[in-house]
Protein backbone atom coordinates (compact mmCIF):
# COMPACT_ATOMS: atom_id res chain seq x y z
CA UNK A 1 0.00 0.00 0.00
CA UNK A 2 1.63 3.19 -1.08
CA UNK A 3 0.02 6.61 1.11
CA UNK A 4 1.26 10.09 0.35
CA UNK A 5 1.91 12.91 3.02
CA UNK A 6 -0.18 15.85 2.33
CA UNK A 7 3.40 17.91 1.41
CA UNK A 8 4.38 15.13 -1.18
CA UNK A 9 0.77 15.12 -2.67
CA UNK A 10 1.32 18.86 -2.90
CA UNK A 11 4.60 18.84 -4.37
CA UNK A 12 3.74 16.26 -7.34
CA UNK A 13 0.89 18.21 -7.98
CA UNK A 14 2.84 21.15 -8.32
CA UNK A 15 5.46 19.27 -10.04
CA UNK A 16 3.06 17.72 -12.50
CA UNK A 17 4.17 14.22 -11.51
CA UNK A 18 1.95 12.02 -12.01
CA UNK A 19 1.49 9.48 -9.25
CA UNK A 20 1.53 6.69 -11.68
CA UNK A 21 4.92 7.70 -12.25
CA UNK A 22 5.98 7.90 -8.60
CA UNK A 23 4.39 4.29 -8.16
CA UNK A 24 6.04 2.99 -10.79
CA UNK A 25 8.92 4.44 -9.73
CA UNK A 26 8.87 2.65 -6.34
CA UNK A 27 7.44 -0.47 -7.71
CA UNK A 28 10.47 -1.26 -10.54
CA UNK A 29 13.03 1.09 -9.39
CA UNK A 30 16.47 1.94 -11.96
CA UNK A 31 17.89 2.02 -8.29
CA UNK A 32 17.34 2.40 -4.65
CA UNK A 33 20.04 4.42 -2.69
CA UNK A 34 19.81 5.02 1.36
CA UNK A 35 18.51 8.15 2.37
CA UNK A 36 18.37 10.59 6.00
CA UNK A 37 17.74 8.51 8.35
CA UNK A 38 15.30 5.26 7.72
CA UNK A 39 14.25 6.79 4.03
CA UNK A 40 14.84 5.28 0.51
CA UNK A 41 15.07 7.11 -2.61
CA UNK A 42 13.88 5.45 -5.66
CA UNK A 43 15.34 6.38 -9.09
CA UNK A 44 13.68 5.89 -12.50
CA UNK A 45 14.68 7.49 -15.53
CA UNK A 46 11.21 8.72 -17.55
CA UNK A 47 11.92 10.68 -20.88
CA UNK A 48 15.45 11.51 -20.38
CA UNK A 49 14.77 13.16 -17.02
CA UNK A 50 14.93 11.40 -13.52
CA UNK A 51 12.61 11.05 -11.35
CA UNK A 52 13.65 10.79 -7.37
CA UNK A 53 11.00 9.17 -5.34
CA UNK A 54 11.89 9.45 -1.24
CA UNK A 55 10.09 7.34 1.20
CA UNK A 56 9.37 5.34 3.99
CA UNK A 57 8.57 1.80 4.16
CA UNK A 58 7.38 0.73 7.66
CA UNK A 59 6.40 -3.25 6.77
CA UNK A 60 4.33 -3.39 3.71
CA UNK A 61 3.31 0.24 4.27
CA UNK A 62 5.43 2.68 2.24
CA UNK A 63 4.43 6.49 2.62
CA UNK A 64 5.98 9.09 0.16
CA UNK A 65 7.71 11.97 0.88
CA UNK A 66 8.86 14.09 -1.35
CA UNK A 67 9.55 13.45 -5.34
CA UNK A 68 11.15 15.63 -7.98
CA UNK A 69 12.53 15.74 -11.09
CA UNK A 70 16.86 16.20 -11.68
CA UNK A 71 18.92 15.51 -14.55
CA UNK A 72 20.34 11.84 -14.39
CA UNK A 73 23.93 12.81 -14.65
CA UNK A 74 23.81 13.95 -11.14
CA UNK A 75 22.56 11.13 -9.29
CA UNK A 76 22.96 7.79 -11.38
CA UNK A 77 26.77 6.27 -11.75
CA UNK A 78 26.21 3.68 -14.36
Amino acid sequence: MINYYKHAEDQIKERKISKKEVEMTIKNPTEVVNGHGNRKIAHKVFDNKLLRVIYEKEGDKITVVSAYRADPKRYLWG
